[in-house]
């Protein structure tokens, strides 16, 4: 599969430009890494319907106008035409209301005009961006689907005499710590086209039939490009998982598609193993809590387990990386002192507000998009009645470039923290780093042993004889 950073629209008038920019810079700002794979299957042109599974909130559309090289037309919720914030932005992509089943009481005619005007994108040869599930949630699996982008296609269909070829793209959002500034990172994993000629044909003579085929098919496509799990909890150990895998193997950290096919396949295997060996399952997930705890509570990560703490190397990072810092900290210094106000305030009102897991990272972004420009103006105009002029030009001239300079300090400054952190959590206790090598070896083999208890075709979500 092709991968790219941050891919950013190549298509469209110049608001949507506009819009998909900005949606690229937020993202691209809030998360430490945004990455898109799998941009082949997006076609050039044609009718398109794309759609994601819905569990951060407006930081979905955001992410998918930010990588997807077509202009979409996003089906959104009524209620956030009439948002002050959320609304211009709305109307300025062309974005088509769809009222939920709260909001239309028993007139279902009320969304008549959103699937014609959906149709009527998709007969022009436009792409429509729908989130299928219907409303944004905490839970790391996929909600039970809508029905209507399987109407919205073979509607579409049946129009123009099932010769209009849309194309129906699954595309996995999948996050890592997806309401924390600059410490997460985000995947757009983009599928293989949903076949849907069966449908088209079987939708002339039983329509309702293939409404309900379409359906299941593409939440079948959905589930292969995201990362299910019963909760958090089992999530958190996934991911456990992953991290010893990795550290014991000596493989990088960087490909998140590799991690989010890696863990799709040990939740498979996790799945079939609970019903055929249930007991070793138990207390391999015991065993990996506790020494996920243990490595949390040491303050070390399993990556630091295998590095090396020589007296050269130790002294050859501290040198080198202390050094870096301390050369940047004046500016990094300018760009906190800069910037430590609105980040503060908005620190300050989500905490207050305490929004819902899935809504913590839109929020955020929201709050920012507010404070931070105010703050900037209150700071701009003290900085010109109490130096001059020539103040204001050059705390407008360093304010970007000393904010994201800063960021990057604060994030080297942060890993040093993480390294020298472990290093003297090792010096102090001898036995610690080998007890824990210990431990990951030990659960390591046991879910080598208990992969061979699965078989292959389970593992990649292939169809079994059982």
């Amino acid at each position: 599969m092709a991968r790219a950073v941050r891919t950013p629209g190549s298509g469209g008038s110049a608001r949507y430009r506009l819009v998909a920019g900005w949606a690229r810079f937020l993202t691209g700002l809030f998360y430490r890494r945004v990455e898109v794979v799998g941009l082949e299957h997006v076609p050039t042109r044609g009718p398109l319907i794309l759609t994601a599974n819905h569990q951060n909130a407006l930081v979905d559309p955001m992410l998918l106008l930010a990588t997807v090289p077509r202009q979409l037309v996003p089906i959104a919720k009524a209620p956030l035409f009439r948002h002050p914030l959320i609304g211009p932005f709305l109307h300025l992509l062309g974005a088509v209301p769809v009222h939920r089943r709260q909001e239309t009481g028993d007139d279902p005619t009320r969304n008549e005009a959103m699937f014609s005007a959906a149709i009527g994108t998709l007969e022009k040869g436009g792409a429509v961006m729908i989130f299928p599930e219907g409303l944004s949630h905490p839970h790391p699996a996929l909600m039970p689907l809508r029905t209507g982008t399987a109407r919205m296609l073979l509607g579409a269909e049946a129009a123009a005499g099932g010769r209009l070829g849309v194309t129906l793209l699954p595309v996995g959002l999948v996050f890592h710590e997806p309401g924390t500034f600059r410490a997460g990172w985000a995947l757009v994993l983009i599928g293989k086209p949903v076949p849907v000629e069966d449908c088209v044909a079987l939708a002339r003579t039983a329509p309702d039939v293939a409404v309900r085929r379409l359906t299941d098919r593409l939440a079948e496509a959905l589930r292969l490009q995201i990362v299910e799990a019963d909760d958090r909890q089992t999530l958190r150990l996934l991911r456990a998982v992953d991290a010893m895998w990795r550290a014991e193997w000596s493989e990088s950290s960087g490909d998140e598609a590799m991690t989010v096919a890696r863990m799709q396949q040990v939740m498979r295997a996790y799945r079939y193993l609970e019903s055929r060996a249930p007991g070793r399952v138990a207390d391999l997930r015991r065993r990996v809590e506790a020494y996920a705890d243990d490595l949390e509570h040491a303050g070390v990560r399993d990556r630091q387990l295998s590095a090396s703490y020589s007296s050269g190397t130790v002294l050859r990072f501290t040198l080198r990386e202390g050094l870096s810092s301390l050369l940047g900290f004046p500016l990094a210094l300018w760009g906190m002192a800069a910037h430590v106000v609105p980040y503060q305030l908005t620190v300050a009102v989500i905490q207050a507000w305490r929004p819902p897991a899935d809504e913590e990272a839109t929020d955020k972004i929201a709050t920012a998009v507010l404070l931070y420009p105010l703050a900037w103006g209150v700071e701009a105009w003290l900085a010109w009645r109490l130096v001059g002029g020539w103040a204001l030009g050059a705390f407008l001239a360093s304010l970007l470039p000393a904010g994201f300079f800063a960021l990057a300090w604060r994030a080297r400054l942060a890993r040093i923290r993480r390294e020298a952190r472990g290093f003297f959590r090792f010096l102090a206790d001898r036995d610690l780093r080998r007890h824990l090598l210990a431990r990951r070896r030990a659960l390591v083999d046991e879910l080598q042993a208990l992969a061979r208890l699965v078989p292959e075709s389970v593992r990649l979500g292939q169809p079994t004889e059982e």
